[in-house]
């Protein structure tokens, strides 16, 4: 069985973010949260929080062995998108679109 958790409507791009996720899938752990500490992206800090809290939600709610488990899936989804306007000449305006994604991790014991 699969302990799961989510971070929604984090404030970077689903596209930016999907980056650093493919790095982890399948990986233990422990590597992926050692990968995600030295990473210089940003989406690298809000996946490693989801991380820890995914393994703690194992360990705490399901009873599992931190060095027996890995990340079985990450998804992440387009979220909520801000939109905010800039002024530009003649008294127009343009739109600017602040994404968010949604970040679901799932970790298991593999053996």
């Amino acid at each position: 069985m699969a302990t799961v958790a989510k971070m929604n409507n984090a404030r970077v791009s689903a596209q930016k973010c999907r980056l650093v996720a493919d790095q982890i899938r399948g990986m233990s752990v422990g590597s992926a949260a050692n990968l995600l500490a030295f990473s210089t992206k940003k989406s690298a800090k809000m996946i490693r929080k989801v991380l820890v809290s995914a393994i703690s939600n194992a360990v705490h709610n399901d009873g599992y062995d931190v060095d027996e488990l890995k990340v079985e899936s990450i998804q992440v989804n387009e979220g909520m998108s801000l939109k905010r306007m800039s002024a530009r000449a003649k008294g127009r305006a343009n739109r600017i679109t602040k994404r968010c994604c949604h970040i679901t991790i799932q970790v298991s014991e593999h053996r």
